[in-house]
């Protein structure tokens, strides 16, 4: 446009000269035929004279077009090369109790709005790339009846919070995955399937070619391909359907030996899940240290555990710690956050130690991907949270624990339960399981 603009003005110019020629020529004619040229110079000149208003057309156009070209100048070379890093984030045990159902229910119509457990919270989680949860309880809908402790069910609609807050990537494998057997598998994995069929789901099928140990569930963000493997290390006793043997997703040491195998080919970073541990032990038993290992020797990246409703330590094991590593991401380091506690919950138990139940914590953790095309960990921390519980309609959410105020910590109804609650039971929980961190 800009050389057009150019063109038009130099065609003007010329086409005024060559009138002015002509008008110098006509003055050597008979003074009768000088009045009829003048008359015919002056009109053909008006009529192609430079105007203000052509001026600025042109100047408008080249001026578009300069900042045209100096926008393409300024744009970068390959607008498809990614951001190759990542912050990951999982939140513990959504534990629908009878009291957090109650708050979630509409009386006159009958339904379901979780939503509110979420109002503190969801900003931190839709902030992150990829956000985890462990669904402690089975979602399997109405039809199969709601419930709570010690068989759960819950509804839909819990389902449709965890989207709305943010999360990508749910687990289910953990001990009341099959409190509704079967149908509560085939439901809930129909729910997600057909509602929210972006969320990664992990730890339960409803067929066998989806449980193959040969078929591991992996999301990608940024060009980067993430394994999140999730085991539970039983069902409360619950056999599996005689027809379906693979619809949880077990601690089998060949299962999570395969898979953890294929993700070293196939991942750039794996994330092991383990429903595991000692219920409302804030220590580390023996079973997942010897599991600990195991996820090491073949590769895991990060161990995320859940089960304990308590927080656990978070470890960190560089690679001199054991001399047996195959892991090829980064440099064999691997955090472990034994146990993120309850994200929400509102027991029915009383006494010492229930205090313990309302404090959860986030894992934080920040990867990328190196100039030797590895992808590893720039940094990882973890953020502590506590439930809120107070009786009445939607009155149950959680708080970050930094924004928690000793007023607040007063009117949670945890207190009639265990009298110790306050905020600075909860600050010196977190400074003694955290202690080394």
């Amino acid at each position: 446009m800009k050389r057009m603009a150019y063109k038009r003005i130099k065609t003007i110019i010329c086409l005024i000269c060559i009138v002015f020629i002509m008008g110098c020529a006509k003055e050597n004619n008979d003074q009768t035929d000088h009045v009829a040229e003048e008359t015919i110079l002056t009109d053909t000149v008006d009529t192609l004279k430079v105007t203000p208003e052509i001026l600025n057309e042109v100047r408008t156009d080249i001026s578009k077009e300069d900042q045209k070209e100096d926008k393409e100048e300024t744009l970068p070379v390959s607008e498809d090369e990614p951001n190759q890093s990542l912050n990951i984030i999982m939140v513990g045990d959504i534990l629908l109790h009878t009291p957090v159902e109650e708050a979630a229910k509409d009386d006159e119509t009958g339904e379901y709005d979780f939503d509110f457990i979420f109002d503190h919270t969801k900003d931190r989680i839709a902030s992150a790339d990829i956000a985890i949860v462990n669904q402690e309880v089975i979602i399997g809908g109405q039809k199969l009846k709601i419930s709570g402790y010690p068989t759960f069910n819950a509804p839909f609609e819990i389902g449709d919070a965890l989207s709305k807050a943010g999360f990508d990537v749910v687990c289910h494998a953990t001990n009341h995955a099959l409190d509704r057997g079967k149908s509560g598998i085939i439901n809930c994995l129909d729910f997600w399937r057909e509602t929210y069929p972006d969320m990664l789901v992990t730890g339960i099928y409803d067929n066998e070619d989806d449980a193959s140990a040969d078929l591991i569930p992996i999301i990608e963000r940024n060009g980067i391909k993430i394994a999140v493997l999730n085991y539970t290390y039983g069902t409360n006793g619950i056999e599996p359907p005689s027809d379906m043997p693979y619809a949880v997703s077990m601690l089998r040491k060949d299962r999570v030996i395969t898979q953890l195998d294929i993700a070293e080919k196939t991942a750039d970073f794996t994330i092991v899940c383990p429903h595991w541990g000692t219920e409302y032990n804030l220590g580390i038993s023996d079973e997942q240290k010897k599991w600990t290992e195991i996820f090491r020797e073949h590769g895991a990246d990060v161990v995320i555990g859940t089960h304990p409703h308590v927080i656990e330590p978070v470890v960190f094991y560089e690679d001199e710690d054991t001399d047996n590593i195959t892991n090829n991401h980064g440099n064999g380091d691997m955090p472990v956050y034994y146990s993120l506690g309850n994200f929400v919950n509102w027991t029915a138990s009383s006494g010492s130690g229930v205090a313990n139940r309302m404090v959860g914590g986030m894992a934080n953790i920040n990867i990328s991907r190196k100039e030797n095309g590895e992808v590893s960990i720039d940094d990882f921390n973890v953020e502590s949270y506590v439930c809120h519980v107070i009786s009445g309609d939607k009155n149950v959410t959680v708080y970050p624990l930094e924004d928690y105020s000793e007023s607040l910590a007063s009117q949670n109804e945890i207190i009639r339960q265990d009298p110790s609650f306050s905020r600075e039971y909860c600050d010196r929980l977190v400074e003694k399981v955290y202690a080394n961190e």
